[in-house]
């Protein structure tokens, strides 16, 4: 793992016409970039990931794992809005000499692919072999692939959308609302809305995973349980792990962009942006997930010129797509015919 740190010092405009007086952007790297260029794997992280893959989505990145540091060249910057080393609400405003708290500029999915494109800029990445993420790092790549159709050679897509349905946008309200409800929020310290964050998260898991997850997880062994409930326990848990790791501040923003996706805004509807993407697209959907239904995929799959689909049974839900990596390593692997050297060379429909 090679932690860094890529500083503009340019004035980054946001798609609001609101002015960042320059950028950080956290990034983390692992393998070598051969001297093709051609081994590149791009990874776009999800709400509260960090640019750590390794460290997330075991199984299907790390030494022994099917993209591994010994064949890729991998990399996974920090999003714009999140703690983990990129520009966010708790950097300091180079105006005022203070945390932005509130003060940050909303931001977009489009702003947090023109930052990714500077950073690939700066390292000299013409050419993307695999960009790929899920949830919102899915709404990532396929913005990217859209904007920059000759620089994505391959594309995978997991549990995401071409653009955030009601219902999704309806789940990040409800969140939103349990963060200013907290008042601390409002009070501009770093562990601001603690409390709304922890609920907030709670929230969210419903949407995560549901109810056969939870039947199967969470059941009590005894009928004679009244209180003291493990699924309420696990809610608290989970709440509580975020708010060890995260800002409330950073999950406002963040909840935000990802309401903000839809790739037809400006280009002409959904279906005539997804016509721009150019890259061997894999569109994977989790048949039991409530967040980002299966139907969501096949739609991309349906507009996506040169593409294939397919569909993990998994009891976990949206949460699937960073526990199923066996089966992602498996349909991955049946996608990409591969020669001698590991270079893609056919594109593989899958059933």
């Amino acid at each position: 793992m090679n932690l860094q740190t890529f500083t503009y010092n340019g004035i980054f405009e946001l798609e609001s016409g609101n002015k960042l007086p320059g950028l950080q952007i956290g990034y983390t790297t692992y393998g070598t970039l051969n001297k093709d260029k051609d081994n590149v794997v791009w990874v776009c992280h999800a709400l509260t990931a960090n640019s750590d893959v390794f460290e997330w989505w075991k199984g299907l990145f790390g030494p022994e794992d099917h993209f591994n540091p010994d064949e890729y060249f991998i990399i996974c910057a920090n999003v714009l809005g999140s703690p983990y080393g990129t520009s966010n609400p708790l950097s300091v405003n180079p105006t005022t000499g203070q945390p932005y708290y509130l003060s940050f500029p909303e931001v977009t999915i489009r702003d947090i692919v023109k930052a990714h494109k500077l950073l690939a800029d700066h390292l000299q990445i013409d050419d993307i072999e695999i960009l790929l993420g899920g949830s919102l790092g899915g709404q990532q790549a396929l913005e990217w692939s859209i904007t920059e159709p000759d620089r994505i050679k391959n594309l995978i897509l997991i549990a995401t959308n071409a653009k955030h349905s009601p219902w999704g946008i309806a789940f990040n309200e409800s969140q939103r609302l349990a963060i200013g409800a907290d008042r601390t929020f409002y009070a501009n310290f770093p562990d601001g809305g603690a409390k709304g964050l922890k609920a907030a998260r709670s929230i969210a898991l419903l949407s995560y995973r549901g109810y056969k997850t939870y039947a199967i997880t969470q059941q009590e062994e005894s009928d004679e349980v009244a209180k003291g409930f493990r699924a309420a326990s696990y809610q608290n848990y989970q709440g509580q792990k975020l708010v060890n790791r995260f800002n409330a501040y950073s999950y406002w923003y963040l909840s935000k962009a990802m309401d903000s996706h839809n790739v037809g805004r400006g280009r002409h509807g959904v279906d005539k942006a997804l016509s721009l993407i150019k890259a061997r697209t894999l569109v994977i959907g989790i048949k039991s997930d409530v967040l980002f239904p299966v139907e969501e995929q096949q739609y991309l799959f349906r507009h996506i010129p040169k593409s294939a689909f397919a569909e993990l049974d998994s009891f976990y839900g949206h949460d699937g797509f960073l526990i199923e990596t066996e089966a992602l390593t498996k349909v991955i692997t049946s996608f990409f015919k591969t020669d001698v050297k590991g270079k893609i060379i056919e594109l593989q429909k899958i059933a």
